[in-house]
């Protein structure tokens, strides 16, 4: 219902204007944020990177980082991109190029994240791979993957990790997240490469 009232109007407009403080308020939070995980982010196999130079739409394309995290460009041929950030494999790109373009510049992106992903398999509605494109916890890879199944041994998931060449088991029990008793300690921060398994 419409404000009818002087007074029903100017809390509506105080109410308007809070808003749209904390909304402009957020929102350079919000693109710093997705701007610093961009900078963050560590090119790995099987990534398609967008690499993009000014001017020169023969050298712009989207390249897949080989298994040996190398990609392939025209007048370079094989250069190293695996665990580099965008940033620094555009700086790289730039001073190869000099050699072949006056004053290049480049822009590298991150089409499709497919070195990082996370697995979770076992009494889950659907199990396999699923993209780590952020932070992603516990509870957020289960949401994933839909959940439990009616069987499923909750209190004594698994999430097999790779550290130092060795596998290292960490045990999630989401009974203590779900009653509260341990939400902090039982909803880890899933790292790339880690294996959820629920019994």
């Amino acid at each position: 219902m419409l404000a009818s009232t002087p007074t029903e109007r100017f809390r509506l407009v105080r109410h308007c204007l809070a808003v749209a403080l904390i909304t402009a308020w957020l929102a350079p939070a919000a693109g710093a944020a997705e701007a610093q995980e961009t900078a963050d982010y560590l090119i790995g196999p099987g990534d398609v990177v967008q690499v993009f130079v000014w001017k020169e739409a023969d050298l712009t394309r989207d390249v897949t980082v080989r298994y040996d995290g190398k990609i392939s460009l025209p007048l370079l041929g094989d250069v190293p991109a695996a665990g580099r950030t965008p940033l620094q494999l555009a700086s790289d790109l730039e001073a190869r190029l000099g050699r072949f373009v006056a004053s290049p510049q480049v822009t590298v992106g991150v089409a499709q994240p497919n070195s990082h992903r996370i697995f979770v398999v076992g009494l889950v509605a659907r199990a396999g791979a699923f993209p780590l494109l952020g932070p992603t916890t516990f509870l957020q890879a289960l949401a994933l993957a839909g959940g439990f199944q009616q069987f499923a041994k909750s209190d004594r998931v698994i999430v097999v990790r790779q550290s130092a060449g060795a596998q290292v088991l960490v045990r999630v029990d989401y009974k203590k997240i779900e009653s509260g008793t341990d939400v902090d300690g039982q909803n880890i921060f899933l790292e790339p490469g880690d294996t959820v398994v629920v019994p």
